[in-house]
Parts: structure tokens; sequence; C-alpha cells
């Protein structure tokens, strides 16, 4: 037997499977032969000799019939290793060769699996090399399309110690087009929440994939959890529309809402700057004037106007003016309401006083009268604190807004969730 010693040159592959694996060198001497390394047969010692040197000088044409030769006369552990290195540097070469000589010709990676398959069976695979190899095996198995055994191989590389841009979300992939959709999911949540751990954040297309397939599984609660850390972690306008839009104010959305509970999402598009056009700010200003309050219907039109997103002269924002101008005008004054609420025997009055105020931006006096209303009882608790935390948010109180939204249960308890995370992450941009 011949000892050769597991050094080796390295080779890069190309394609979907981009990886580096070690070759062991060829002894070429005595002195060589009696370091620890591998034991090679004698009858395939002068071609595995010959093979090498063919490789390392990418002579595919000399190196191809020795190296059947090493395969042909393998009868070892260590000889059947050394070929299959032998016939994973071949392959590849002959797979550079053929994208040289036509870059845009599709690449068949199917020559690189038997030699992989053994490598990774080998016990002589240095444990620094298995997870590359198992990586590069997965690889080609996902461009196959065979996602279970894409899923087996990245797993396993990724257990392995090995690491890369594309691991984490070609393991996700893998599981998702397998049919796992849950589990591609928790391995998406998993690797979201230890980026947010270590203080980074992962790339928002992470977020995105999460939150398309537990919508498209209908697991709105996972879809509504992920939707909120995607906010914490990109709380752009754009998102916080995004979002705001599929959790309840669209059709097939996430949460079924009804109109006091869709003017309290409206009204956190408003502070987080992203109503987007025309018709959000009419949809507003619409549901606004539903419920009693002009004031804040004619600072929307405003607003819309000011931002040139709601035309002046479009007919149905001058007509819904006009109407909410005549009725702000008989509502009369709030302070006597006021009054007359601090005395009532319920907090009805509070809470409708507290509404107003509300909808007038003064928040001051919103979040005093929305106490007064808890206080007193016979008022809907959970509506009252998700306004009152509203009114805290908006006045800059982020402590007591949270502790008043974080008492929300119910139906109310989603739209609470997230104004939460709009206190802890208004928008940037």
């Amino acid at each position: 037997m011949k000892t050769f010693s597991k050094l080796a040159f390295a080779f890069a592959l190309t394609g979907s499977a981009g990886a580096l694996v070690t070759m062991p060198a060829v002894a070429k001497d005595k002195k060589e032969e009696a370091k620890p390394g591998l034991k090679l047969s004698p009858d395939i010692i002068k071609a595995a000799q010959a093979a090498q040197t063919a490789l390392a000088a990418k002579d595919v044409a000399t190196a191809a019939p020795l190296v059947a030769q090493v395969e042909a006369g393998a009868k070892t552990p260590d000889d059947t290793y050394l070929a299959a290195t032998f016939r994973l540097n071949l392959e590849q070469l002959k797979l550079q060769a053929g994208s040289a000589a036509n870059p845009n010709a599709p690449q068949d990676n199917t020559p690189l699996i038997a030699p992989l398959d053994t490598l990774i069976a080998s016990s002589q695979l240095p444990p620094a090399a298995r997870g590359q190899v198992l990586y590069q095996r997965g690889a080609i198995a996902y461009s196959a399309r065979q996602y279970a055994q894409a899923s087996q191989f990245l797993s396993q590389a990724k257990a392995a110690g090995y690491a890369s841009d594309n691991l984490d979300l070609l393991i996700v992939n893998s599981k998702i087009n397998g049919g796992d959709t849950a589990g591609g999911v928790a391995d998406l949540n998993g690797v979201i929440d230890k980026a947010t751990a270590a203080g980074n954040k992962a790339p928002e297309d992470y977020y995105r994939l999460a939150l398309s397939k537990t919508i498209a599984a209908k697991d709105n609660a996972a879809a509504f959890s992920i939707m909120r850390k995607y906010l914490a972690a990109y709380p752009t306008s754009k998102n916080w529309r995004d979002m705001i839009v599929i959790y309840g104010l669209q059709n097939g959305s996430i949460a079924t809402l009804d109109n006091g509970q869709k003017l309290d999402l409206f009204r956190l598009m408003r502070s987080t700057k992203s109503l987007a056009d025309q018709v959000d700010y009419g949809d507003y200003a619409q549901k606004a004037y539903d419920h009693g309050l002009p004031a804040e219907t004619l600072t929307v039109l405003s607003e819309g106007a000011a931002t040139g997103k709601m035309p002046p002269t479009n007919s149905a924002s001058k007509l819904l003016r006009s109407t909410a101008a005549e009725a702000l005008k008989n509502q009369g004054s709030l302070a006597g309401l006021a009054a007359k609420a601090q005395t009532s025997p319920n907090g009805k009055l509070a809470q409708q006083t507290a509404d107003a105020y509300l909808g007038a931006d003064d928040n001051a006096k919103a979040a005093d009268l929305y106490r007064a209303a808890l206080q007193k009882g016979g008022v809907d608790a959970d509506m009252v604190n998700l306004r009152l935390g509203i009114a805290l948010a908006r006045s800059g109180d982020k402590a007591g807004a949270k502790t008043a939204l974080a008492s929300v249960n119910g139906p109310e308890m989603g739209v609470a969730q997230l104004w939460t995370v709009y206190v802890d992450a208004p928008p940037t941009a």
C-alpha cells in the first residue's frame, strides 16, 4: 500500500453549487509515503500520480482515462475516496470548459452527483470539507427541483458548519417548494428571530416571503406575527401602508373588521404618513363622517388637498367637505359636553366626547375623557383603551400608550398591536 498526504489543490465549482473542495495529493517519493495519509493500493499508484498531474494542469483529455483507471482499480475505502475526488475535479473541469465555449448553454451538474455522494459517504472526507460538499450536493438537487433531497443535504450542510449568504433561504425554499410550508416558514422565522436577537435584521425579502406563504396557507395568526416583525425591522411608510391594507382594509384581508376598527387603521395610516392617494383620503374622511366626527373629516380632506393627493375639485370631496362643515357647525361646543360627561352616571358620554376630541386632534383632552369613561364604566373597555392608546401615542406618551394598548383584548387586539408596533417603530421614510 502507498501513503498519500491529504494536502490538495482546490478547485472552484461554478454555477449553482459554487464551493471549494480539497483533493488529496499523491505522494511522489518514499519520504512522502511515510507520512500519515491515505493508504492506496499499489495497482493504482502510477495512474493516480499521472491523473493528479493532468488534473493540476487542467488537461482533461489526458486525465480522463487515468481517472477511469483509478476508479476501476479502487479496492479500499481510501482508493474510493481518492477516485471520487479525481472524478469530481475532472467533471468540474469539463463543465468549466463547456461553459467557456458556450456561456449561454444550461449547465448539467448531474455528472457531479456520483462523486459527491461517494465523498459524503466516505469517512475520509475531512470535517472541514463536509459542509461544503453537502451544500454542493444540495444545491444540485435544488436546481433539479428535487426539493426533499435538497432540504436534507442543505440542512446537513448547515449542521456541519457550512455558511453562505443564501444557505438559509435555500433550505426554506426547499421545504416550501417540497410541500412543507409550515417547516419552511418556521425556519425562516428562526433566521429572522436570530438576526433580531443579535441586533441585526434579516433581509427584507425574508419577511415578504414568509408573509406571502403564510397568507397563501391561510395561517392568519402566523402572517400577522410576521407582519409585526417586518414593520419593526423595516418601518417605511410604504411598508406600513402595505401591511395595514393587508391586515384589514382589502378584500380577503387577514382580519375581518367593523367600520370603527377600520377607522382606527386609517388613523394609523395617517400617523405613519402612508395615506397614498385620493381613495385612501376619501375612504378615511367618509368613515370619520359616518362616525359623527366632522372635524376629523375636514382635517383629512384638507391634508389630502395639501399633499396634492385629494384634488379639491373632486366632486365627492367637495360634497363631503360641505356636509361635514355644516355638521361641525351644528355640533356645538365640546367643552360643554365634557363638563356634562364628568357628572354622568356612566362613561358613555365621556367616551363619545373623547372620540370627538380625538377626531379634532386634541389628544390630551381625549385621553382625560377616555380615562374618565373607563373609571365610570358602562363602556367597551377594549375599544376605549385602544382609543386611549391612540391618543397617548399621538401625544408622544409612549409608555402610557403601550400600557393602554397592552390591555386591549377581543376584536380590537390586532389593531392595538399594530399601534404598539408604531409606538416602537415609527416610519423612517
